[in-house]
């Protein structure tokens, strides 16, 4: 087990029931993820969520704690052992006539206008059975698909709602499936809710990343990745009733020195394209929406209670990696599968000095392990400020929460329109 000793737990504070976890995408790097919440349930073995929400590798990581009857620190100590049992092996077919295959099919469809691709429709460049059977093994579902620790969990109070989201196919939605007592669902004309009884289909649907993993079939829809869409990722938990809430990010905050370094001189290969573009996915949205909280809440600050509109101060924490996660990345490339190795390489990871696009792949062990004890050290860093989060009242004073919204509490407003 991974830990470090000597980490005393702190009672269990009093925390409102709209405390909310809310878990983003980032694919691997949702290790980093599951080693902060076990970093936090060392010092707070009891402390719960009531509200749950969970995006892409995040979904995975949100219906693992949803479903676990036992005790916050129990349920991230089973997380961690999950992660640790993840190769990509587990997560897609490695092997290289399947991905051969699949190359030549994506090549003659391009090649030949769209003629002559077979019966079956070309779906993802790899095959994710193997995580599908992976999660069956694992969450334990029952005949029906569904998941009986989350109803166990909401019929005893432990939980309120728990919330996947996904990316509708068909009719370009984020679609946010929910599961819960007395919710209130919404509809918005990009994005909509439904109430559900949540199965690991849901799960595959919200981390289905486009064009490399396959869309899942969930009812009479073909759904993708739940951030391509859900433009404000924290509305799920809002909607839900969440006035505090913790989102634990993949991203490295960067000086404004090195985020003007030029990642490479010559003309950007596909990996550096891709990269861009799924970090605009699982990333540049969620840290939109935080800083388009933050700008409502400073106008929140001047405005009398009666006359918000409708409008909550809602508090949240986001702790981030204390260093850049790309930088494991090409140090442990060399130990991909020979073919996935092969065909990465081919669209030039090793051309550039960020290798964002990898990172999402690299279900090696050995950086799953890396990244798990860099969130639980960046977890014991932040204890005071964590602690201060939980323990502050249900309408705080801001001034006496700490004010870096990278480590500590940051006091921001929301709405649930």
């Amino acid at each position: 087990m991974i830990g470090r000793p000597g980490i005393g737990a702190a009672s269990a504070p009093r925390y409102p029931d709209g405390l909310a976890l809310m878990l983003g995408g980032g694919g691997a790097r949702g290790a980093y993820q599951a080693g902060v919440l076990h970093g936090i349930a060392r010092r707070f073995p009891d402390l719960r969520f009531p509200i749950m929400t969970g995006i892409s590798a995040g979904a995975i990581n949100t219906i693992h704690l949803a479903s676990r009857d036992v005790s916050l620190r129990q349920a991230t100590e089973e997380l961690i052992e999950l992660w640790l049992q993840l190769t990509p092996e587990r997560v897609y077919d490695v092997r290289g006539a399947p991905l051969i295959r699949n190359v030549v099919r994506w090549s003659g469809r391009l090649l030949s206008g769209g003629a002559g691709t077979g019966p079956e429709p070309i779906r993802g460049m790899v095959d994710t059975q193997p995580l599908r059977r992976f999660l069956v093994r694992s969450l334990e579902p029952e005949e029906d698909g569904s998941l009986t620790g989350i109803a166990r969990n909401i019929a005893r109070g432990s939980l309120r709602a728990v919330a996947l989201s996904a990316t509708s196919y068909a009719t370009s939605q984020s679609m946010t499936w929910v599961e819960g007592q007395d919710i209130q669902l919404w509809q918005r004309p990009q994005r909509r809710s439904e109430a559900t009884r949540l199965t690991v289909e849901h799960v595959m649907a919200s981390s289905a990343l486009p064009m490399v993993f396959p869309a899942v079939r969930v009812g009479d829809e073909w759904f993708g990745d739940g951030g391509i869409r859900l433009t404000a990722p924290l509305s799920p938990a809002l909607h839900l009733g969440a006035t505090r809430i913790l989102t634990v990010s993949t991203r490295h905050r960067r000086s404004q020195m090195r985020a003007d370094v030029s990642l490479s001189r010559r003309y950007p290969p596909p990996a550096q394209v891709f990269g861009v573009l799924y970090n605009s996915v699982f990333l540049d949205m969620i840290d939109e929406d935080i800083l388009r909280l933050r700008k409502i809440n400073r106008l929140l600050a001047n405005v009398p209670p009666e006359g918000r509109a409708g409008m909550r101060p809602v508090d949240i924490m986001v702790i981030r990696p204390s260093q850049d996660l790309r930088s494991l990345v090409r140090e442990l490339e060399p130990r991909l599968p020979s073919f996935v190795r092969y065909l990465t390489r081919g669209l030039g990871t090793r051309d550039t000095t960020s290798p964002d696009f990898l990172s999402l792949f690299m279900f090696q062990p050995d950086y799953i392990r890396r990244l798990i004890e860099l969130g639980e050290a960046d977890a014991d860093a932040n204890a005071h400020g964590v602690e201060a989060f939980l323990r502050a009242s249900t309408e705080p004073d801001a001034r006496r929460l700490p004010q870096s919204a990278e480590i500590g509490a940051a006091r921001w407003a929301t709405h649930t329109s």
